[in-house]
């Protein structure tokens, strides 16, 4: 019975010193591939690409790639069950790790320039705006 409770006590022990781990990664992918990639304002890459990321929650976006619309959008990341407190405690001392793998996919669309006559129409509109503005 003794050797069977030093047995746990070691366990429980050898647990707590080695510690847990979590392992957080994010894909981000886009349609058309190859749209380079800032998140909050720093280039990460071009997509399809799996970076590492520390923080829960709200992450500004932006894709760009030539021929396409820039992209500016929110991805939100909430955390799972064991990364609340108190629970994120017991899972930083549990002796296995924890994967967290997130995928974000985002559509982009073609650039679409502005004809001419569309260019000339919108001067005109600003200029008479301006205009009225003045008086």
């Amino acid at each position: 019975m003794r050797a069977r409770v030093i047995q746990w006590v070691s366990v429980l022990s050898a647990a707590g010193v080695t510690g847990g781990c979590l392992q957080q990664r994010l894909t981000i992918t886009s349609e058309p591939s190859g749209a380079l990639v800032y998140i909050a304002h720093e280039e990460v890459g071009r997509t399809p690409l799996t970076i590492p990321f520390t923080w829960y929650g709200d992450y500004d976006i932006i894709l760009r790639r030539r021929g396409c619309e820039t992209l500016k959008t929110h991805f939100r990341m909430d955390p799972p069950i064991y990364a609340v407190p108190p629970l994120d405690l017991f899972s930083e001392v549990a002796p296995w790790t924890y994967r967290d793998h997130r995928v974000a996919h985002f559509r982009l669309k073609p650039l679409v320039l502005p004809t001419d006559e569309d260019l000339v129409r919108r001067a005109e509109r600003l200029r008479r705006r301006a205009l009225a503005e003045r008086r």
